[in-house]
């Protein structure tokens, strides 16, 4: 067969549709037609023909059944090139490409070209290649170097640029080295500016290669060897494009018509693929009608393998057997899209596209299909950069489908996947992936949340719970092969699973609004949106710090990183807490934006710093310098207003204007985004000082840092003096003022006054006061009032939070355990009922009452082990821990049972501690709950009295309770103890187990194993309360699913107890029954079923029943080989 007869053929198959434009992006059709598929009959066989031209029919029919999810086609005015290309940028990045020879004819040799990706209000992708930008930086002039030495030292740095670069095929590696004029950022200078030299290198990674030659020195006529001090040469070549053309992270981008070339082939997917020069782009700032949002399409997206018993999917062995996808427009409530694909037939869904396929190939190749088709700009779901999209590739490369890694916008381009270790002291230390789809934004909602929040348990079930009181489908783990093994029913239940893990991400991204704070940080900072995700806080200070340095002709120092040992600096003041339970209103004053404050009032900043050498060289007026309590000397505004206090001002002014537009927004839209916008330049204010303090940092200056805090407590102690110096009886006041604890930046005042208003005026009238003696912007503000208040100690405190004088909002706590994460549920709920009935009921009695109670409950074995479960984070590895630790331990002890679901570094790790011998560690006695279940062993209800129980609440209570270490800790409640498990020494030796009648508790005889010859008679009774009270606990078990917050692990716990006697139960009926030919409840013949409980067998419909009754208990149970045994349909429950 022909080639052209090979095509006349794919292109008779696809489904007649009204055809877009021929500029547009390609059709399915023409993609396969691009990949030159064709038949060479002298090749292959026959029949290997005929299975080919199937694969390309049914290839094409899906390309018929996928352009139905297409981006809109494009306009006459975009096909003819006589309109301005207006979109939102999302993406950034640069590629080594050719020079263009039309937009640059006096360049020729490789060049970097810049790539822009976005969508315009239209809902049109665009990609578009910037030509022109090259890449630079700085050094100091020598003095008294002219034309003729500058090319001289040209030739020279060429020259050694050469030798470095022996096997590029770079023609020239130093483009040109001008001079001009600037100034260094650091230090207090006199004149404006200085000759500085630009050296342009032909590619990014030329200036890496540039510095270190110049670092080391470089010979030098006049000069002799000679090394330079290189200015910005650290900033990305991406950040340093966006900041000369005043681009911003999410902002929209213009390309004039007839400003543009529309490129004849395109090298992406995108429906806007065109080149252009960087000087013709024109930069809207995010401002009014440019502040909108385009309509992105965000795929939600989440896999299914069948993994084999005991074993983690591997992608070795396990194929992936579902995948759910859901496509939303950027703003839209409801999806554009709702589909799964599956390994085999799949029954209906309703409202969902079912889309089954014969082969594993055939799966992966239609979700590639797919995401080319649909386009998606922002790819989300739960751990898809360290799992599910890891697991694609790496499974596509084992079943050598070679086609499958291109998964981006650009042709031909594969799909990237590097291990990666995230460190910060923020975020700790994390393992993962770094996963790089070119043109498309991964959102990983596993990693955002646990950059952007404190949580137990950041499982998706638990995260789902939390903020939406949703939760996954019920379906454990350990019954995904064996559902897909049986029915279309059955694999329609799996089906319903993965559309909810793919549902889920989604609904999170829509309730905290990611996509809108995310996008305007981008816009704050300037950064783009992929550095938000995958880098630390220093850049994003530092694009701002380049941008307003550029606009004063400043220069930033690369400036070789130190450790933190290379300096340090007293941090902010902590007032002494006089500790106790105070029953009168405790107003709190606060300092709005402390720290930025300061850098404002005194004019802190890099180039307004006065070295003491300088400070006798420069002879400066004494009125016009600062000198910080420190020691350290900046100069005031009027010689020099600083970088920092500058970008302060616009930070908070437009925060200002932000929050006042939002009062005035009625569209939810527009909320949401000034919304996100006041947050981020919140957020970007109060990192500016952590930028000076990072002595591992991009621009580390302690002499700033060490000034901010130092005059922070310079403050504290004057608010301090001011408050207690004013207001006392001997001014006229009723009672004496008394400050009894001062935090970094508020203090909290006892004015000795009963009524919560009355606290509240003399709040505000101390702020207005002492706001009136500070330096401007330094304002002190009264915020709320205490009523009562727990003062524990220095940063521990809880108390009623009041704003108004009628009703107080809540009860506030602060570095007790209600907001710690590392303490077991039951500490938190005691700590936080015993401050309900002291705060709340003022019921102190009653507090202690309910301590000894909980206390007798845990030492006597009553206490459920889901509120026993401890979870700490895992940061590092074993062997990087100095000392020994209970989860690490625990962790690698899971790790020799079964590496494959033993957690990771970044994990949170669970686990109880158990009864071990005298003297053991706690690391020698943590366990696993899941474990400890299973295995039936006995708690160490000691250690949770003395490590976990009595340090929390003696700290509550002492400032209560005179003796309350006697009163709670000993005691009648505490000599009762109960062990949970017999040991096998001892008396126990002797002990016998019998089993009792379930109906009247009978001691049964050797020929009756459930009910005894009394109750032989209620039988069926008995054995259908027994099932009613299990099915009663399934909706229990759901709603408490994860409700603590904890892991699903944990909180299996609880109801395996319950499970797993009535199971037993249910199991012996059908033991004991085995004889029998009927049913004694349904009078059905009995047929077999495979529990873990035992080997039984049942009648066909109390097989389902007990069946259903296991799986809602999501118990680890092997499921009966029968397929047609297992409830197919959710039940209302579910």
């Amino acid at each position: 067969m022909s080639n052209n007869a090979s095509r006349k053929r794919a292109a008779s198959t696809v489904a007649p549709q009204p055809p877009p434009p021929k500029q547009a992006v390609m059709t399915q059709e023409e993609d396969f037609m691009d990949e030159d598929v064709f038949i060479d009959q002298t090749l292959v066989s026959e029949d290997e023909e005929s299975i080919i031209l199937r694969d390309i029919e049914q290839r094409q029919a899906l390309a018929a059944r996928l352009s139905k999810w297409t981006r809109p086609p494009l306009s006459d005015d975009y096909v003819a090139q006589s309109c301005s290309v207006v979109f939102q940028q999302l993406e950034i990045d640069y590629v080594i490409g050719e020079s263009h020879r039309e937009l640059l004819p006096n360049m020729s040799g490789p060049a970097a070209i810049i790539r822009i990706f976005g969508v315009t209000k239209e809902g049109h992708s665009v990609c578009c290649n910037v030509h022109g930008f090259e890449p630079y930086f700085y050094i100091s002039c020598p003095p008294g170097m002219g034309p003729d030495d500058i090319s001289h030292f040209h030739q020279t740095l060429e020259g050694r640029m050469r030798e470095a670069n022996r096997n590029s095929n770079v023609g020239k590696f130093v483009r040109r080295i001008e001079m001009v004029q600037r100034r260094s950022i650091m230090y207090y200078q006199q004149s404006d500016s200085q000759p500085f030299l630009k050296i342009v290198v032909a590619l990014p990674t030329m200036v890496a290669s540039c510095r270190g030659i110049l670092d080391r020195g470089i010979q030098l006529d006049g000069l002799g060897m000679k090394s330079f001090l290189t200015y910005e040469s650290n900033v990305l070549f991406a950040l340093r494009f966006m900041i000369d053309c005043s681009i911003v992270g999410g902002n929209w981008i213009e390309i004039p018509a007839g400003k543009y070339k529309k490129i004849v082939k395109n090298m992406s997917y995108c429906q806007l693929e065109f080149d252009c020069l960087y000087c013709d782009l024109i930069s809207h700032a995010p401002e009014g009608e440019y502040s909108k949002m385009a309509p992105f399409r965000i795929l939600s997206f989440d896999i299914e393998c069948a993994g084999r018993k005991g074993h983690f999917p591997e992608p070795s062995h396990d194929p992936v057997i579902q995948i759910a996808n859901l496509v939303t427009l950027q703003g839209e409530d409801q999806p554009l899209i709702r589909n799964v694909m599956t390994l085999k037939s799949c029954s209906p869904i309703v409202g969902v596209d079912v889309m089954s396929f014969d082969t594993e190939r055939e799966v992966l190749l239609a979700w590639r299909d797919f995401l080319r088709e649909v386009d998606p700009d922002i790819i989300i779901g739960y751990n898809i950069c360290k799992f599910d999209l890891p697991y694609l590739i790496e499974r596509a490369a084992n079943l050598k489908i070679a086609e499958f890694p291109i998964l981006g916008r650009i042709r031909n381009s594969r799909v990237r996947v590097k291990d990666t270790t995230f460190s910060s002291r923020q975020y700790g230390t994390r393992e993962s992936k770094e996963v790089t789809v070119e043109g498309r934004v991964q959102f990983d909602l596993l990693q955002v949340m646990q950059r952007d929040y404190k949580l137990s348990s950041y499982s998706l079930n638990s995260v789902s719970a939390h903020f939406l009181s949703e939760q996954k489908e019920d379906v454990h783990h350990s019954i995904i092969s064996d559902l897909q093994n049986g029915t279309a029913e059955t694999r329609r239940r799996l089906a319903v699973y993965c559309l909810k893990d793919a549902y889920l991400p989604q609904r999170l991204l829509d309730k905290l609004m990611f996509i809108y704070n995310y996008v305007e940080m981008a816009r704050v900072t300037g950064v783009p949106i992929s550095f938000l995700l995958s880098r630390g806080q220093s850049i994003k200070v530092l694009s701002q710090l380049l941008r307003k340095a550029r606009q004063k002709n400043l220069v930033i120092p690369n400036v070789k990183q130190v450790g933190s040992e290379q300096g340090t600096f007293e941090g902010a003041t902590v007032l002494e807490a006089r500790a106790g339970f105070y029953e009168k209103p405790i107003a709190t004053l606060d300092f709005a934006s402390l720290y930025p404050s300061i850098m404002m009032a005194y004019n802190l900043c890099y180039c307004t710093l006065v070295t003491s050498e300088d400070a006798r060289k420069l002879n400066i007026p004494p009125e016009s310098v600062n000198r910080t309590p420190s020691g350290e000397t900046f100069v005031k505004s009027n010689l020099q207003k600083g970088i920092l206090p500058e970008i302060l001002e616009e930070l908070l002014t437009a925060r200002k204007r932000a929050k006042a537009d939002l009062k005035e927004a009625k569209d939810p839209l527009e909320r949401a985004v000034l919304d996100g916008r006041q947050l981020a330049l919140k957020i970007s204010a109060n990192s500016v000082y952590g930028f000076t303090g990072a002595t591992i940092g991009q621009l580390p200056c302690l002499e700033i840092s060490s000034s901010v805090t130092s005059y922070g407590r310079q403050m504290i102690e004057h608010t301090k003096k001011l408050v207690e110096d004013k207001f006392t009886t001997l001014n006229g006041y009723e009672h004496n003022a008394e400050v009894i604890y001062g935090d970094t930046d508020s203090v909290m005042v006892q004015f000795g006054v009963s009524a919560v208003k009355q606290a509240m005026n003399l709040g505000r009238e101390a702020a207005e006061y002492i706001s009136g003696t500070f330096t401007k912007p330094i304002k002190l503000e009264f915020e709320k009032v205490y009523y009562p208040y727990l003062l524990i100690s220095k940063k521990r405190y809880a108390g009623l939070f009041w704003t108004k004088p009628d009703k107080f909002d809540k009860m506030d706590t602060k570095g007790i355990e209600t907001v710690r994460r590392d303490n077991c549920l039951l500490v938190k709920n005691l700590v936080n009922d015993c401050l309900h009935k002291i705060l709340i009921d003022r019921d102190v009695p009653g507090a202690v009452q309910y301590v000894k109670n909980a206390i007798s409950d845990l030492l006597r074995n009553r206490m459920d082990l889901s509120l026993l479960v401890i979870t700490k984070g895992l940061t590092k590895t074993g062997d990087d821990y100095e000392v020994k630790a209970a989860h690490v331990e625990l962790a690698e002890r899971m790790r020799k049972r079964d590496a494959a679901t033993a957690p990771n570094v970044g994990d949170r790790v669970p686990y109880v501690i158990i009864k071990g011998a005298k003297g053991a560690k706690a690391y020698e006695k943590s366990e696993d709950p899941i474990y400890v279940l299973e295995n039936n062993i006995p708690i160490d209800a000691q250690y949770y009295l003395e490590n976990q129980i009595s340090k929390p609440i003696l700290r509550i209570f002492e400032p209560i309770l005179k003796n309350a270490s006697r009163e709670l800790l000993h005691g009648s409640h505490t000599r009762s103890i109960s062990i949970s498990t017999p040991s096998n020494s001892g008396l126990w030796k002797f002990a016998k187990k019998e089993l009792t009648c379930i109906g009247c508790k009978a001691v049964l005889g050797k020929d009756h194993h459930t009910v005894c010859s009394h109750c032989k008679g209620r039988e069926a009774e008995l054995y259908c309360k027994t099932v009613s009270r299990g099915r009663a606990s399934c909706p229990s078990w759901r709603r408490f699913l994860g409700s603590y917050g904890h892991n699903v692990r944990s909180a299996k716990v609880h109801f395996i107890k319950i499970f797993s006697a009535q199971v037993g139960i249910v199991q012996s009926f059908i033991d004991e029954k085995r004889h029998r030919k009927k049913c004694p409840k349904h009078n059905r013949n009995w047929t077999g079923g495979a529990f873990r409980f035992g080997q039984g067998r049942a009648c066909s419909k109390e097989s389902n029943l007990l069946q259903k009754f296991v799986s809602c208990a999501e118990f680890d149970l092997d499921v009966p080989h029968n397929p047609d045994i297992i409830e197919s349909k959710p039940t209302n429950e579910s």
